[in-house]
C-alpha cells in the first residue's frame, strides 16, 4: 500500500509540474502577443518593457530578440537596437528582416574602414553562417544517421561493389557530419563567450591604457561593434572592425 501512495503522489507532481509548465508557456505566449500588439500600435516604451520582462523570464528566441531591437530602434536607441539585431542574428542568421534592419542601423553609427577578408574565408564564412547553431546540429544527425545506413550495407551486403559504395559513402558521410558538428559547437561556443559587445553609451574614448591617463584614440559612439580580447578590472581591451586595439571602461558596452 505504502508503494501505491508512493507511485499515486509522484504521478500527481508530475501532473503538477506539467500543468505549471503549460501554464507558464500560455502565459509568455499572451505576453509575447500584448507586447507585438503595442508594438505595432506605436507603443514602443510599453512594448520594450514587456519583451524586457519576458527575457527576464528566462525564455528568448529570435523573434523576441528582432521585436525589441525593433522597438528600441524605433524608440532611437541605436545601440540597444543593434545589441539585440545581433543576438536575434546568432540564432537565425539568415533572417532577411534581421539582417536588412541590422544593416540599416550600423549605417547609422560610426564608419569603419572594414578590411576585407580573403575571398576563401568570404566563402567559408557564408557557408558557416547559413544555418543556426541548432540548424547543424539537426544535420549533423541526419548525415551520422544516414553515415550508418552506408555502414549496414557494408557489413550485409554480399555484392562486392555495394559494399564498396556503401564504406566509401559512410565515410564521406561520416567526415561531413565532424564537419557540422564542429560548426555548431563553434556557434554555440561563439553564443556563450561572450566575447563581443555593442557600445552602448552616446561616446566613449578609445584609450591606449587602462587607465583615466592614457592617451585618447578614437572617440567611439552608440552602436559601434567591438570584440573583447581583455579585461582588467572596470576596463576592457577591444578590438574594432577596422583592426584598431584599445581601452574601454567595460560599463560603455554590453556583450552580445
Amino acid at each position: 500500500m505504502k508503494y501505491i501512495y508512493v507511485i499515486v503522489l509522484g504521478l500527481m507532481m508530475m501532473l503538477t509540474q506539467s500543468v505549471k509548465g503549460e501554464t507558464t508557456v500560455a502565459s509568455l505566449s499572451d505576453s509575447l502577443k500584448v507586447a507585438n500588439d503595442m508594438c505595432r500600435d506605436g507603443q514602443m516604451a510599453q512594448a520594450i518593457d514587456t519583451y524586457e520582462m519576458i527575457l527576464e523570464s528566462g525564455y528568448s528566441s529570435a523573434e523576441l530578440y528582432y521585436n525589441l531591437g525593433y522597438a528600441y530602434f524605433k524608440q532611437g536607441s541605436l545601440g540597444r537596437a543593434i545589441l539585440n539585431f545581433e543576438r536575434s542574428k546568432r540564432l537565425n542568421p539568415t533572417d532577411e528582416d534581421v539582417l536588412t534592419n541590422l544593416e540599416l542601423a550600423y549605417s547609422q553609427t560610426d564608419k569603419l574602414e572594414i578590411e576585407e577578408p580573403f575571398f576563401i574565408v568570404t566563402f567559408w564564412q557564408g557557408i558557416r553562417d547559413s544555418m543556426g547553431s541548432d540548424g547543424w546540429a539537426w544535420l549533423f544527425v541526419v548525415l551520422f544517421v544516414v553515415a550508418l545506413v552506408g555502414v549496414a550495407l557494408f557489413v550485409v551486403s554480399a555484392s562486392v561493389a555495394m559494399r564498396k559504395a556503401g564504406f566509401f559513402s559512410a565515410l564521406v558521410l561520416l567526415i561531413l557530419a565532424v564537419i557540422a558538428l564542429a560548426i555548431s559547437m563553434n556557434k554555440r561556443s561563439e553564443i556563450l563567450d561572450g566575447s563581443e559587445g555593442i557600445i552602448l553609451s552616446s561616446s566613449v574614448s578609445l584609450s591606449t591604457s587602462p587607465d583615466k591617463n592614457g592617451n585618447e584614440m578614437a572617440v567611439l559612439h552608440e552602436g559601434t561593434h567591438v570584440t573583447v580580447i581583455s579585461t582588467l578590472g572596470e576596463w576592457s581591451e577591444v578590438r574594432l572592425k577596422d583592426g584598431n586595439v584599445g581601452w574601454l571602461k567595460t560599463a560603455d558596452f554590453e556583450k552580445i
